[in-house]
C-alpha cells in the first residue's frame, strides 16, 4: 500500500472512477420511472408486480435467478470475454435493486440480457466447512476427500483456493501455537490424499515466499499496483482507498472490507486454484523489461477479480504483500509437514504409515516421541537442503524416514543453512559454561559471513549468511578459488568472513567500507574495495559430507589442504584453550577488539566428555539473534528447538555439547563474546515511536520497534534503528498491552518523526529506552544527525540491544543527534589509531 503522502498526491480525479457504477445506474433508473409515475399518473397500467410485498419480489426474482444460473451452468461465460452492453430484463423490477446489493450480474446466453447472481453462492460452501482445527488424531481426510474432488473436477481438476483460505482463516483466528500446527497438519493431509500436485504450491504459498531464498526470484510490486487493482476491481475511488487504509492499517482487510462492499460485477469470478495463483505470482516475479509494471497489473487485478468472497480477497492482497499475519513461518511449516506424513500418504506411496486409531491410543509421551523423530528429520533434511521444491517430492515418495536424508540431503550449489553461535554475556560466562572442555577462540571479523561452493568442474557460488547469492558480488574470490584449491582438492564447501583488507598493509577495515562495494555486476578490474576471506570451516570435501566430524579434524582438513594467500584468503585467527587459561582468553579477546573484531567465536573442538564436571549453569540463548542479524523480521524459528539435540551426560548434570557442525542450530557448543555486550560499551537513550506486526512466535507482539534520537534544534525525532533483540516475552506482553490497537497510545503517522519507511503502527512518543551497541554507521535509510556528519546519509546503530526502560528521563532528556554524531566520530578516531603487536594480530594466523 502506498504511504499517506503518496495518496494525497493521486487524490485526484481517476479516469476509471468516471465511469458510473451499476448501482447508480439502476438508482437513477429507478428515479426516473418515479417521475414519469408523478407526471402521468393516470396514464400507467398498474403492473401486477407492483403489488408484491418486498419478500414475494424477491422470492420470485430469487427463484429466476436459479433458473438463470442453470442456464449459465449449461453454458459459462469465459472471464475473457469482455462484458455485454448492459440491458434489463422484462422480470427485474429495477426499481427496488439497489436494496439486493449482495446480486451479482451474469450474462444468460441466448436472452440478450443480464440477470442478477448471488455474491454468496459463488463461495466455495464445500471448502469452508472443513473443520481444519480439529485434532490430527481425530480429523479423518477421507470423510472429505471425495467431495473436494468432485467439487474440484468441475472447476477443472486443481484443488482450490478457496481450501487454502479455509486454513488461513482458521490459522489466524487463534494464538494457541498447537491450534495453528494442527491446522496445517489437516490441510497438507487433505492435499496429501486428495491432490498431490497443489501440495507443493500450498507449501509456498503458506510460507509466503515462491523459490529458496538463493534463487533471485522477487515480486517486484510496489503499493501503487495493489492500490490501483484495489480501486478499479472493487470500484473504489482514492479518498474511499484512503478511509479504508486509514481504519483497518492492514491491505488485506482493506480487501476484505471493499469485496464485502462491493455490490455488483458483471463477471462470473472463475475459483482461484491452488495451483493457478502460485503459477500468477511465478510469472509477476519472472516478468521483466518494458512494459512489464503494466503485465504485472494486469495478473493482480485478474487475481483480485476472480477472487470468491472476501476472506480470499483478504488473504491474495496478503500474499502480494509478502505479509500473511497467521502467526506461521518456516519452523512451523517443517513441523506440519513431518506430522501430516506421519498421519497421510498419497495414494500408491510404500513408506509405511501408523493406522490413526493406533495413534490415538498411545500415550501422550510415545506420540511425542512420534512427531519428534519425524520433525528431526525433516528439520535436518532442510536445514542441509533448503527448498521445498526438492524436500516436497521427496516427503512424497518416502516420507518422513532416514531414507529422506539420502534423498535430500546435503548438495553442492545448495546452500546448507549456516550453525549458529549462543551468545554469552562476558568471558567469565564463557568459561563457566566450557568448564573442564577443550576449545578454540577466534577472532569474529567485522564482515560478511560466506559461504564457499566448488564442483569438479571448476564451479563457483557463493552465499550469504542468508542463502542469498551474492557470487556476482565477490568475482575477486571467484577468480581466487583455483589457487586456494590445494592437490587432491576436487570440490569442496568451506565458509569464513570476508573482511574488507588494505591490500597493502593488510589492516582490516570496518563494516561499513564493505557495504559501499556494488552488489552485483562487479567488474574485477573496478573493484575499490578489496577484500580477505577468512576460513573457518570446512563441511564438505571431495565429495563427502564432514558435518559429522569433530570441529579439530574438520579444521585440521581446512589448514592442510588449501593454500593461504596473503591479504586474500587465510585462516581466522584462533588459539586452543581450557577454561584454566583465563589470562590468555582475556588477552586473546583484547587484542581481537583493539585489531577492529566485534570479539570471538568460542567453538569445542572436540565431542569427549569435560575432563571435570561441577556445575550445571542453565543455557543462555537469545531468541532473535538481531544482534548477529541484518532485519528482517521472523528469523527466530530455529531457536527455540536448537537444544533439543543436545543429550544429558551419564551421571551429570552437564550438558553434552557437539562439536559437530550441527545446521541451522544455535548451540552452545558455538558461543560468541562481543565487544557490544560488556557492560562498559556506551548506550543510548532513545524513544520508541513506531512498530511492525511480529512473525512467527511474536506474532502476537510488536517486534521490530523503531526507535529516534531528538533533534534538539527542530524539536524533531529522527530515527536510528530498529530493534528486535534484548526483549523478554514478558516486556513484549507489557508493551502490546501499552500500545493496543484502538488505544491513545496509538496515533496516525505524526509529522515530528522523520523516517521515510511504513511501519504498521505508530507510537504516541512517551518512553526512553536505554539500548546497547556495536558500532555506528552510515546509512542511507535512517535520518538521525543527517547533515551533522554527511550531507546524504544519517546513522545508525549495528546489534542494537534493548537494555531497560529509563523510567527515570522524560523524552525531553533522550539523546540527542549532537551526541550521536559525537559518538560517531569519536568511533571513527579509533578506527585511525594503528594497531599494536605483532604482524599475525593484524590478520592472519600462524600455527
Amino acid at each position: 500500500m502506498p504511504s499517506p503522502t503518496k495518496k494525497r498526491k493521486r487524490n485526484g480525479p481517476d479516469p476509471i472512477q468516471q465511469t458510473r457504477s451499476i448501482a447508480s445506474f439502476f438508482q437513477g433508473q429507478a428515479s426516473s420511472a418515479a417521475k414519469q409515475r408523478e407526471e402521468a399518473p393516470d396514464s400507467i397500467t398498474e403492473d401486477p408486480e407492483q403489488s408484491l410485498s418486498d419478500e414475494a419480489l424477491a422470492r420470485k426474482l430469487q427463484a429466476e435467478w436459479n433458473r438463470e444460473e442453470a442456464a449459465v451452468d449449461e453454458h459459462p461465460v469465459s472471464q475473457e470475454d469482455s462484458a455485454p452492453p448492459l440491458a434489463t430484463s422484462s422480470t427485474l423490477e429495477i426499481t427496488r435493486l439497489s436494496d439486493l446489493s449482495t446480486k451479482r450480474l451474469v450474462e444468460v446466453p441466448g436472452k440478450n440480457t443480464l440477470a442478477l447472481q448471488s455474491s454468496v453462492g459463488t463461495e466455495d460452501t464445500i471448502s469452508l466447512g472443513i473443520p481444519f482445527d480439529e485434532s490430527p488424531l481425530t480429523f479423518k481426510p477421507s470423510k472429505y476427500v471425495d467431495a473436494l474432488q468432485v467439487h474440484w473436477e468441475a472447476q477443472g481438476g486443481d484443488a482450490t483456493y478457496a481450501l487454502l483460505t479455509r486454513a488461513f482463516v482458521l490459522a489466524n483466528s487463534t494464538t494457541s501455537r498447537i491450534k495453528i500446527v494442527d491446522t496445517l497438519v489437516n490441510f497438507l493431509r487433505v492435499l496429501i490424499e486428495g491432490n498431490t500436485a497443489s501440495l507443493l504450491p500450498a507449501v509456498w504459498l503458506a510460507t509466503n515466499s515462491i523459490s529458496p531464498p538463493y534463487i533471485d526470484l522477487e515480486l517486484g510490486l510496489g503499493g501503487s499496483a495493489i492500490s490501483k487493482a484495489l480501486k478499479k476491481i472493487y470500484g473504489l475511488n482514492s479518498q474511499g482507498l484512503k478511509t479504508l487504509y486509514d481504519k483497518y492499517g492492514d491491505a488485506g482487510d482493506v480487501a476484505f472490507e471493499a469485496k464485502k462492499r462491493q455490490s455488483f460485477t458483471l463477471v462470473k469470478p472463475k475459483p482461484l486454484t491452488i495451483q493457478g495463483v502460485y503459477q500468477s505470482l511465478k510469472k509477476i516475479a519472472m516478468t521483466k523489461g518494458a512494459g512489464s509494471q503494466e503485465t504485472k497489473q494486469r495478473i493482480v487485478e485478474k487475481l483480485l477479480q476472480d477472487t470468491r468472497g472476501a476472506e480470499e480477497s483478504r488473504y491474495i492482497v496478503r500474499t502480494l504483500v509478502q505479509n500473511l499475519r497467521i502467526g506461521a513461518v518456516k519452523t512451523t511449516m517443517l513441523i506440519a509437514l513431518s506430522r501430516a506424513f506421519t498421519y497421510s500418504k498419497p495414494e500408491g506411496a510404500t513408506f509405511p504409515i501408523r493406522p490413526l486409531d493406533h495413534l490415538a491410543r498411545l500415550k501422550k509421551e510415545e506420540l511425542a516421541g512420534i512427531h519428534n523423530a519425524a520433525e528431526e528429520i525433516v528439520k535436518a533434511c532442510y536445514a542441509r537442503h533448503p527448498d521445498y521444491n526438492d524436500l516436497v517430492p521427496c516427503l512424497l515418495e518416502v516420507g518422513a524416514t532416514d531414507e529422506l536424508l539420502v534423498r535430500c540431503g546435503l548438495d553442492l550449489h545448495v546452500p546448507l543453512r549456516p550453525m549458529l553461535g549462543s551468545i554469552t554475556r562476558d568471558l567469565s560466562d564463557m568459561l563457566t559454561k566450557l568448564q573442564g572442555r577443550d576449545f578454540s577462540c577466534e577472532y569474529k571479523y567485522d564482515g560478511q559471513r560466506a559461504q564457499i561452493h566448488c564442483d569438479v568442474k571448476g564451479k563457483v557460488s557463493i552465499f550469504s549468511r542468508h542463502l542469498e547469492l551474492m557470487t556476482e558480488k565477490y568475482p575477486d574470490l571467484v577468480s581466487l578459488v583455483p589457487q586456494l584449491r590445494g592437490e587432491g582438492v576436487s570440490s569442496f564447501i568451506l565458509e569464513g568472513e570476508v573482511v574488507a583488507v588494505d591490500q597493502e598493509s593488510g589492516e582490516l577495515q570496518p563494516f561499513q567500507i564493505l557495504t559501499n562495494r556494488a552488489k552485483k555486476n562487479v567488474d574485477v578490474g573496478a573493484i575499490k574495495v578489496n577484500v580477505c576471506l577468512f576460513a573457518f570451516d570446512l563441511m564438505f570435501l571431495n565429495g563427502e559430507p564432514l558435518l559429522d566430524r569433530p570441529f579439530r579434524e574438520r579444521r585440521s582438513l581446512l589448514r592442510s589442504l588449501f593454500v593461504e594467500i596473503p591479504n586474500r584468503f587465510t585462516w581466522v585467527k584462533s588459539i586452543d584453550a581450557t577454561s584454566a587459561d583465563s589470562e590468555a582468553v582475556l588477552e586473546f579477546f583484547k587484542s581481537a577488539t583493539d585489531t577492529k573484531c566485534e570479539g570471538i567465536m568460542v567453538k569445542v573442538l572436540d565431542n569427549n566428555k569435560p575432563s571435570t564436571i561441577q556445575s550445571h549453569d542453565a543455557a543462555f540463548v537469545d531468541d532473535s539473534d538481531a544482534a548477529d542479524q541484518s532485519f528482517p523480521p521472523g528469523n527466530d524459528d530455529s531457536t527455540n528447538a536448537a537444544q533439543s539435540t543436545e543429550t544429558r551426560e551419564k551421571g551429570s548434570r552437564r550438558k553434552a555439547l557437539l562439536s559437530t557442525y550441527e545446521p541451522d542450530k544455535r548451540l552452545e557448543s558455538w558461543l560468541k563474546v562481543k565487544k557490544d555486550y560488556s557492560t562498559s560499551s556506551e548506550t543510548l537513550d532513545l524513544i520508541p515511536v513506531a512498530g511492525w506486526h511480529g512473525q512467527g512466535r511474536k506474532a502476537k507482539w510488536w517486534s521490530p520497534i523503531l526507535l529516534a534520537v531528538r533533534n534538539p534544534e527542530t524539536g524533531a525525532f529522527e530515527a536510528v534503528t530498529k530493534c528486535m533483540s534484548g526483549f523478554t516475552d514478558k516486556f513484549y506482553q507489557a508493551n502490546k498491552e501499552k500500545y493496543a490497537e484502538g488505544s491513545s497510545n496509538l496515533i496516525s503517522r505524526p509529522s515530528y518523526v522523520e523516517y521515510s519507511g511504513e511501519p504498521d503502527v505508530w507510537f504516541e512518543p512517551q518512553e526512553v529506552w536505554e539500548m546497547a551497541f556495536a558500532d555506528i554507521t552510515l546509512s542511507p535509510t535512517y535520518t538521525a544527525a543527517i547533515g551533522l556528519v554527511s550531507e546524504e546519509r544519517g546513522l545508525s546503530l549495528r546489534f542494537p540491544r534493548f537494555l531497560k526502560v529509563r523510567e527515570d528521563k522524560s523524552i525531553d532528556e533522550a539523546s540527542t543527534s549532537d551526541y550521536l554524531a559525537l559518538l560517531w566520530r569519536n568511533q571513527s578516531d579509533r578506527s585511525k589509531e594503528p594497531a599494536t603487536g605483532e604482524p599475525e594480530q593484524l590478520g592472519w594466523q600462524e600455527e
